[in-house]
């Protein structure tokens, strides 16, 4: 587990939800070579398989701007990286940085952090009161059809923008920057040529579109000063498993996800 009591005020945080992910294919990616990019960031160049709190992106990500992380799939304990301060917690240690507030965004902020949500999936397109809240909780939030799921070049559009956002924002202003990434989410299939459905091959070609389109971002972060990184899916998906087809069910592949955390050094300017 990163200190994240010692880093917060003095390094950037990045939160990437590589949306809908299967730890498989995540897992089956990297090993296959397909995502090389996100091969020199992981630890020991590997996911950690974790639980999700939630089967779906509203439920997920909620539990995760509430500090609840997706959990190492061992039995625990497993102490958290942020908490909010609640009494009777049992996973806060002398490494979590606990605030007081109702959620991360604004423990971050009230910690003088600029807070920037890129969105992706449509509960993020604050097209209604639903898709309003979890942007809402940000300073500053984006979405748009470029961003979302039925275009295929989304992570390239989110990882410009989110280069553009850091550069207009002075150096010396610590960011917490949320991208909820939207490609892997169907319909995935128009990451792959000739395919008419979904399926864990299609997307297989979404996550190898992605990785290809992140180093930008990591390098844009790493222009102004050291950054903790967190990278995980909100849940995965089922393509036909058991009969099921979908999330927001009770399934492992739903389940478990792949997860990272680790610090991206500062590169001098």
């Amino acid at each position: 587990m990163i200190n994240a009591q010692a880093l917060v005020g003095t390094h950037n945080i990045l939160f990437i939800t590589l949306d809908t992910l299967r730890y498989d294919v995540a897992r089956d990616a990297l090993a296959a070579g397909l995502t090389p990019h996100l091969a020199e960031l992981l630890p020991d160049r590997a996911w950690e398989l974790r639980h999700s709190p939630g089967s779906f992106t509203y439920a997920a990500h909620h539990a995760f701007f509430a500090g609840f992380l997706p959990t190492p799939a061992a039995p625990g304990p497993h102490p958290r990286l942020f908490a909010m301060r609640f009494a009777g917690s049992e996973t806060i240690n002398s490494q979590t940085f606990v605030f007081d507030a109702p959620d991360l965004v604004q423990g971050l902020a009230a910690q003088g952090y600029h807070t920037v949500c890129i969105g992706g999936v449509g509960f993020f397109n604050k097209q209604n009161a639903l898709s309003s809240v979890l942007p809402g909780i940000f300073a500053e939030s984006h979405w748009s059809p470029q961003l979302g799921v039925t275009d295929p070049d989304s992570t390239r559009h989110q990882v410009r923008l989110a280069v553009e956002i850091l550069g207009r924002l002075p150096r010396e202003r610590r960011v917490f920057l949320f991208v909820n990434v939207s490609a892997l989410h169907q319909p995935n299939c128009i990451f792959l040529p000739g395919a008419d459905h979904d399926s864990v091959a299609t997307q297989t070609a979404a996550l190898a579109y992605v990785d290809r389109q992140l180093p930008d971002l990591f390098a844009a972060l790493q222009r102004r000063g050291p950054t903790l990184a967190m990278l995980c899916s909100d849940h995965g998906t089922t393509y036909g498993e058991d009969g099921y087809t979908g999330h927001r069910l009770a399934h492992p592949v739903v389940w478990t996800v792949p997860y990272a955390e680790f610090l991206l050094p500062e590169i001098a300017v």
